[in-house]
């Protein structure tokens, strides 16, 4: 174990549980202010802490190696003094005692621990879905996979037309696969981002190629020791030489629970990121944190969240005075379509979604609103091809702005006219 000089004997000062971004950039916020209190790093997987982004994108599609995802070098860990315990899963915590027991068996002593165990991809839960061939994109090594399967001619099926799932569409008709999408709503991102903008994204992929399957499950998938097809729901058999499942994530709340932390659809934190226990974290994927400007707990699933939320909390763990406030943000890179995405939309809310510009241009951007006073109170707002603008979403988000809504989708009015 280590000894830090400002704990007690034996105690770590900080220790981090994850090996994604967020428990990167903890290490950051955490130095910014201790410089020399002891850090160990628990990653369950055998490589340097690395950001996802690039592993549905650039580092897919061939344009970057995968090493350009790792979000330091070794030497920087070196530097920040940075005890790395890679391909050492955490598997039980006692945050009374304040001990972190590893795979190897070793306990750590800590005096404050981040939980930043991210998520883990929903498995396809039928017939076939243990064969050769059925992959998953969470995991630097299963984009590795991924990129070897995408040659020209190969027959890729995906299940799932959420982020993931269109993402990983794109890059492989970009390779020169045959791509079909299987997909039981009737849209795509039809509960995040309803039928007007769903609509638009499944015209996207048709003209690249794409082929959807909505209203569709999967039956089983078929193949002796690898895929060769996927039977569908309604009886029809799908060649395959892959298929891709992307029907979501789950937040990793093991190690919290099976310690007596609160969870909720995430761990569940004060502004600070502190849980329910004394002297514990979390942060990214696993954390649903009070958003003081949404009044409610919010979890995100996205890179911004990773990146400014595992900040916050090595700062916070500091004794730094935080308050992790921001409006959600995501981004994504289809064909040459980018677009950014900015605010909240409760589950279940009647928001109405407005559109600004014409979507069959590519240039459009998608508003979704819900009615106040004389006008309308955005929630989230949405652009594509339509950039410097996301700024403005946000400040109408967190100023709770009500605006005219046929000032809102005229795309002669500049946003930032719309106080």
């Amino acid at each position: 174990m280590s000894t830090d000089t400002d704990g007690q004997q034996g105690r770590t000062a900080y220790v981090i549980v994850g090996g994604g971004l967020a428990a990167a950039k903890a290490v950051e916020g955490i130095r910014e202010s201790d410089t020399e209190g002891a850090i160990v790093l628990v990653a369950e997987e055998d490589r340097l802490p690395y950001e996802r982004p690039p592993l549905s994108k650039a580092v897919l599609k061939g344009e970057d190696e995968v090493e350009t995802a790792f979000t330091h070098d070794r030497d920087w860990y070196s530097d920040q003094k940075v005890d790395l315990r890679l391909g050492t899963p955490a598997t039980s915590l006692d945050a009374e005692q304040h001990a972190l027991t590893l795979a190897d068996g070793q306990t750590l002593s800590y005096d404050k621990l981040l939980i930043a165990t991210g998520s883990s991809a929903r498995a396809l839960d039928v017939p076939g879905a243990d064969l050769d061939g059925v992959l998953y994109l969470r995991e630097m090594q299963e984009s590795e996979a991924l990129k070897a399967r995408f040659k020209g001619g190969a027959r890729i099926v995906v299940v799932g037309a959420g982020w993931i799932g269109l993402e990983v569409a794109a890059a492989a008709r970009d390779a020169g696969c045959d791509v079909t999408v299987i997909e039981p709503q009737a849209a795509p991102l039809l509960g995040v981002m309803g039928e007007k903008v769903g609509g638009w994204f499944a015209e996207l992929h048709r003209g690249h190629g794409v082929e959807f399957r909505f209203g569709e499950g999967v039956e089983r998938i078929e193949g002796e020791t690898s895929v060769t097809g996927v039977v569908t729901k309604s009886g029809d058999t799908l060649p395959a030489d892959a298929v891709v499942v992307g029907v979501g994530i789950t937040p990793n709340t093991g190690l919290a629970e099976g310690a007596g932390i609160d969870t909720a659809n995430g761990i569940t934190t004060d502004e600070a990121l502190r849980t329910s226990a004394e002297g514990v974290w979390a942060a990214g994927d696993v954390a649903s944190w009070r958003s003081t400007t949404l009044d409610t707990h919010v979890r995100v699933e996205h890179w911004a969240n990773a990146n400014d939320g595992g900040l916050a909390a090595g700062r916070s763990m500091t004794g730094q005075d935080v308050t992790y406030d921001p409006i959600p943000f995501f981004f994504s890179d289809q064909y040459d379509i980018g677009l950014e995405y900015a605010g909240y939309v409760p589950r279940g809310s009647d928001a109405e979604v407005l559109l600004r510009g014409e979507p069959s241009s590519n240039e459009f951007m998608a508003f979704w609103v819900v009615p106040e006073g004389d006008g309308v109170r955005v929630l989230a707002g949405m652009h594509v091809n339509v950039w410097d603008t996301i700024d403005d979403v946000q400040r109408l988000v967190r100023d709770r702005t009500v605006v005219d809504r046929e000032r809102l989708t005229d795309p002669k009015v500049p946003l930032g006219d719309l106080k």
